[in-house]
C-alpha cells in the first residue's frame, strides 16, 4: 500500500494559525513524521506552530527548492512507495503553486501515489477574489523582468493581453523590488487600467486597493518595501 502525498499549506506570515488553517489540516500534520520542505528551519517553524507532537529533529525532513535537481526527485517519493504519509511544504503558502513543488506532484501523478491537496491561503487567489478583475479569466506571470526596460516592455504587452483578452494579468516581485514596478507600473500603464496592490495578505496589517492607474497617482503610495505583494492588472 503506498502512502498519500498530502499538501500542506502554510501561513502567510505571522506566528497564529486562527481563521487562517482549518483544523483537519492542522490535524493531519499534526500526525506526519515524513516531509519534503523547501526550507527546513520555516518549516520546522511552521510544524511548531501546528503543534505537532514528534520531536522536531526525529522527523525525516528533506528538501525540495528551486536549485533540487529533476533526478533527485525520485528519491523523495521512496518513503511513500514504502507505504508512508508524506507532507509536503513550501515557502509559498499553497504547495505546487508558484512552487518548485509541482514537479514532485506531476512524478507523483506518474508512479500511482494519491496526491491530497489541503485547504489553505494562497495569496495569489486572495489577491484575485480583492481585486475586482474577471475572476473568471486570469493568469499567473510569474515576476516580471528587473530591467526597466524590459520591464515597462512586459507591463504594456500584459495590458494589451488583458484588453484583448479580458483577462486579469497577476504578477509578483522580490519584495524589496516592489516601489519600483509600482512606480513602473503608474508610469508606463494607460491612466483608465484597474491596478491592484495586495500586500501581507491574511496577516494583520493586510492592505488591498484596487483602482485605476489614474487614481493611483493621485493616491499616496502604499508602504510595500519588504512586504510580500501580488500585483493584479485589468484593462478590459
Amino acid at each position: 500500500m503506498k502512502g498519500t502525498l498530502y499538501l500542506i499549506p502554510t501561513p502567510l506570515g505571522g506566528d497564529t494559525l486562527t481563521d487562517i488553517l482549518p483544523a483537519d489540516v492542522i490535524g493531519i500534520a499534526q500526525k506526519l513524521t515524513h516531509f519534503i520542505v523547501e526550507a527546513p528551519k520555516t518549516a520546522r517553524a511552521h510544524l511548531k506552530l501546528f503543534g505537532t507532537p514528534h520531536e522536531l529533529r526525529s522527523l525525516w525532513m528533506q528538501e525540495l527548492n528551486e536549485h533540487s535537481k529533476d533526478a533527485e526527485l525520485n528519491g523523495l517519493l521512496e518513503p511513500l512507495l514504502a507505504g508512508h504519509d508524506v507532507g509536503l511544504m513550501s515557502e509559498a503558502g499553497c504547495p505546487g503553486v508558484a512552487d518548485p513543488g509541482a514537479n514532485l506532484v506531476r512524478l507523483a501523478h506518474r508512479k500511482d501515489i494519491r496526491v491530497l491537496p489541503l485547504v489553505g491561503p494562497s495569496s495569489i487567489l486572495l489577491a484575485l477574489m480583492g481585486s475586482g478583475a474577471n475572476g473568471q479569466k486570469f493568469r499567473f506571470n510569474g515576476y516580471l523582468p528587473a530591467n526597466e526596460a524590459e520591464r515597462s516592455t512586459a507591463i504594456k504587452t500584459l495590458e494589451a493581453s488583458s484588453q484583448k483578452e479580458k483577462q486579469a494579468e497577476l504578477f509578483i516581485e522580490t519584495p524589496y523590488r516592489n516601489k519600483a514596478l509600482f512606480d513602473a507600473l503608474l508610469a508606463t500603464a494607460r491612466p483608465q487600467t484597474l491596478l491592484t496592490v495586495a500586500c501581507n495578505l491574511s496577516l494583520p496589517d493586510q492592505y488591498l486597493n484596487s483602482q485605476t492607474v489614474a487614481d493611483w497617482k493621485r493616491s499616496p503610495a502604499p508602504d510595500l518595501h519588504k512586504k510580500p505583494t501580488v500585483f493584479v492588472l485589468y484593462a478590459a
